[in-house]
């Protein structure tokens, strides 16, 4: 399973990815996994206000309906308007073109509370 040391991860399968105070969101390769085929993705609002642990993002399977939760309270600034037209790429590049949205974090030390990869791993394990 790939897990990138450079990000960090919450429990509920983000991962999140600073880039100079805004952070770049998506799910891990171990939740495409669970998800399988994606095949609909609601993504918010550019402009929308959005808390740390709350679902802003909705990914959609042929198995079911998925929240995606905020790693970090903030502002969306930007979202991955190509899963509008390939949801599948969740599953195909998960840490890449498959990502959701990029939020303009208010508090960017929220990151330390989230997952390394190594804790990530240990949790995925449990």
């Amino acid at each position: 399973m790939n897990i990138p040391t450079e990000l960090r991860y919450a429990a509920s399968h983000e991962w999140a990815k600073n880039e100079n105070g805004t952070v770049r969101v998506g799910v891990s390769d171990h939740a495409q996994h669970e998800i399988t085929d994606v095949v609909h993705v609601e993504l918010p609002a550019v402009g929308k206000t959005v808390e740390q642990g709350q679902p802003c993002a909705v990914v959609e399977s042929v198995k079911a309906a998925f929240d995606i939760y905020a790693p970090v309270s903030g502002t969306i600034i930007a979202v991955n308007e190509k899963l509008s037209g390939s949801p599948e790429l969740v599953n195909q590049s998960p840490y890449k073109d498959g990502f959701f949205f990029v939020i303009k974090a208010s508090d960017i030390t929220q990151l330390n509370a989230l997952m390394s990869a190594d804790d990530y791993q240990k949790n995925l394990a449990h």
